[in-house]
């Protein structure tokens, strides 16, 4: 087989999955019930944030919450300060990749 298979969770249960974890790319899989999220804290790579499922609530450096439903690709740069949540109801579902995987950037 050539392919390489990672089989994702599924549910509302919090989770964050670390797939993939290789010199060139982090692909991270989230689900975050209401009210949870992670830690306030700066970008170490350039982050590729797709919301699969429900509304991310987002604050990017200074600025005022957004908030995004799915299906949203968001782009954040390296270094950016961000506090990613889930302020609604419905679960949360996102995908993650950093290219290149931290550490590899300036």
């Amino acid at each position: 087989m050539i392919e390489n298979i990672h089989n994702l969770a599924t549910g509302s249960e919090k989770i964050i999955e670390k797939v993939v974890q290789e010199d060139n790319i982090h692909y991270i899989h989230m689900i975050f019930g209401k009210d949870e999220g992670l830690p306030v804290h700066n970008a170490n790579s350039n982050v590729y944030m797709t919301v699969l499922r429900g509304t991310l609530t987002i604050i990017l450096e200074d600025q005022s919450a957004n908030k995004y439903q799915a299906p949203t690709l968001l782009e954040i740069p390296f270094k950016t300060k961000m506090d990613i949540k889930n302020r609604d109801d419905e679960t949360l579902e996102l995908i993650v990749v950093k290219a290149p995987a931290p550490g590899k950037i300036g």
